[in-house]
């Protein structure tokens, strides 16, 4: 079966140059993990249960003192920042070698109205940052009260 066209090696077809140089991992940021561009977010989860809504973020290798947990005005940010530096010296105290290492992330929700910003519990284990935030009581309906015209 023969070739309907000849393509030239030296010079790639229009559509194919443009495939290959935007693909379309460049272009995706619904990726909750950019370590293809050298930073990470944790993944999270989020539950509501009837009493509480939970957050739930994985982020392994760190210490509970590593973390921020902050709420104000209805936003609830949770932030990390973490810096290494290893050095290695001569006997005269000149460099051999010296390393740095610095990850940061922060993550802020926006916590629905009845989210009790008073009653937030945070707590590290296992890899798992786990926060729980209280709802506030349901408010009354109050059915509207009819007055007759005389």
């Amino acid at each position: 079966m023969s070739q309907l066209i000849k393509k030239n090696p030296l010079f790639p077809s229009f559509p194919t140059f443009f495939d290959d140089f935007f693909t379309k991992d460049f272009f995706d940021w619904n990726d909750k993990n950019f370590a293809k561009v050298g930073t990470t977010l944790p993944s999270v989860n989020l539950k509501e249960t009837d009493k509480d809504f939970r957050i739930d973020l994985a982020v392994p290798g760190m210490k509970k003192d590593d973390f921020k947990v902050e709420m104000h005005n209805g936003i609830l940010t949770v932030s990390s920042e973490k810096r290494e530096e290893k050095e290695e010296k001569d006997k005269e105290g000149n460099y051999l070698r010296r390393e740095f290492s610095y990850e940061a992330f922060s993550r802020s929700f926006s916590m629905p109205e009845n989210a009790k910003e008073d009653s937030i519990v945070a707590a590290y284990k296992d890899g798992i940052l786990n926060i729980k935030i209280g709802k506030k009581e349901p408010k009354a309906v109050v059915t509207p009260k009819v007055i007759e015209v005389k």
